[in-house]
């Protein structure tokens, strides 16, 4: 079995929270049998990195854990996150103090592909 897995969320948008949830829980879930987990967020996913987002959304009517609380969970387990620093300007973040704590840092297309081309790495997009 693979122990490494890169997560691109690519049409995940904070517009539309019933699909934000998902890829958080089913990264926990990877981390919690060993898995090495990355998620890079690209184009409007970006906003889910931007403080005070994703701690206002919900993944369903029936929820009681925010957007947010479910990406705490997943980077409690050691799911590392990565913004893609082309989106960063278009959604007006200037510093890396305007994202959450539990950003990693910020990683492109090419560190993405990268993983893609990696035999070690598994990979799910979003």
């Amino acid at each position: 079995m693979a122990d490494k897995l890169a997560m691109m969320l690519l049409t995940i948008d904070p517009d539309r929270p019933h699909v934000c949830g998902a890829p958080f829980f089913q990264a926990a879930a990877a981390a919690s049998m060993d898995v090495e987990v990355e998620i890079y967020f690209s184009s409007r996913a970006v906003r889910l990195l931007i403080k005070g987002v994703a701690d206002k959304i919900y993944p369903g009517e029936g929820q009681h854990k925010t957007v947010y609380e479910f990406m705490k969970d997943a980077a409690k387990l050691g799911v590392k996150f990565y913004a893609c620093g082309g989106g960063l300007h278009e959604f007006g973040v200037r510093a890396e103090e305007d994202f959450v704590p539990e950003c990693t840092g910020i990683a492109g297309a090419a560190a993405y592909v990268q993983r893609v081309m990696d035999d070690e790495w598994k990979v799910l997009s979003y």
